[in-house]
């Protein structure tokens, strides 16, 4: 095998070491190489647990971290003590791209619809899938560090989730 060939090999073996990798931290060959999550780190407001209770309903979104790389959420709508609504969403950053990725029990075959980062401020995430019939955009906007609206659209409609952290 030739040194070119050698080299090849080595930058392919250290490239798929540093990308299977799931810590935020990797080592290779002795040096520490510190992996990044910045679309991720946009997101670390919807950490905790968001509450809105209302006489016909109670809204909960529990969001945790699940790694380095991957926020996870429960989302609930009970009425009475009924659970009438209920999804699981993955916030992932993949290739410097963030996507919600959403199952709604009941809908879609429960199989999960992705939507990808679109817009990001310090005070609010906008998701899309102008191919996903409803919704077709998901906001997320922080009013503040104690409060949020979740605002999904379609074209026709829009639905509002005002919220509360729960202490």
């Amino acid at each position: 095998m030739s040194r070119k060939n050698i080299g090849l090999c080595f930058f392919i073996v250290l490239i798929f070491t540093i990308s299977c990798k799931k810590e935020s931290e990797v080592e290779v060959f002795g040096i520490k190489i510190q992996k990044k999550y910045s679309q991720l780190e946009k997101a670390k407001w919807f950490l905790g647990h968001w509450e809105n209770v209302t006489k016909e309903f109670i809204t909960k979104e529990i969001w945790t971290q699940k790694n380095d790389s991957v926020l996870w959420a429960e989302s609930f709508i009970t009425v009475a003590k009924d659970t009438v609504f209920y999804e699981k969403v993955d916030l992932i950053e993949r290739n410097d791209s963030l996507f919600y990725i959403v199952s709604v029990r009941d809908q879609n075959k429960e199989k999960p619809v992705s939507f990808y980062l679109t817009k990001a401020t310090d005070t609010q995430l906008v998701f899309e899938n102008p191919k996903h019939d409803f919704p077709n955009k998901i906001v997320y906007t922080k009013i503040t560090s104690d409060s949020l609206v979740a605002t999904i659209y379609g074209s026709k409609k829009s639905e509002e989730f005002p919220m509360k952290r729960k202490k």
